[in-house]
């Protein structure tokens, strides 16, 4: 049987394809090392190392990256965004079951945080029933 991390990656970059974007997918466990990695044709070359980045936020900081994006405003919480490997644009989502952080996914490419958002949250509807991670 296929995995739910990579179920949740083809869910999500079909989503975008949907929409017209290229993008480029990462899945993540729960301690931030991924297990997926799609990458369409014409993603853009930034786009893997910014998808890891966005799931790894998610999962390190237990908090989906556009809330993030909008706590990291204050200026008491500025000096996360200088933080090693934290990428602060929506498009980060954790991936949560029973009460629990399972990992988190990372999309990049699609024109805005709000659409690779979109995305994310379809890779995961796609699984909500399985969550066997």
């Amino acid at each position: 049987t296929r995995r739910s991390s990579d179920l949740a990656a083809q869910a999500a970059m079909a989503h975008c394809r949907k929409a017209g974007h290229q993008v480029t997918v990462a899945v993540v466990d729960r301690s931030g090392l991924v297990q997926v990695m799609l990458r369409d044709r014409f993603a853009g070359a930034h786009s893997p190392p910014t998808a890891t980045g966005k799931a790894w936020t998610a999962v390190s900081f237990k908090s989906n990256t556009t809330e993030l994006v909008a706590a990291t405003q204050a200026p008491a919480m500025q000096g996360l965004r200088q933080l090693p490997n934290v990428v602060l644009i929506g498009g980060g989502v954790m991936i949560e079951a029973g009460g629990s952080m399972l990992g988190g996914i990372g999309v990049s490419g699609a024109p805005g945080g709000d659409a690779d958002e979109a995305c994310a949250k379809a890779g995961i509807a796609a699984i909500s029933d399985k969550l066997d991670f």
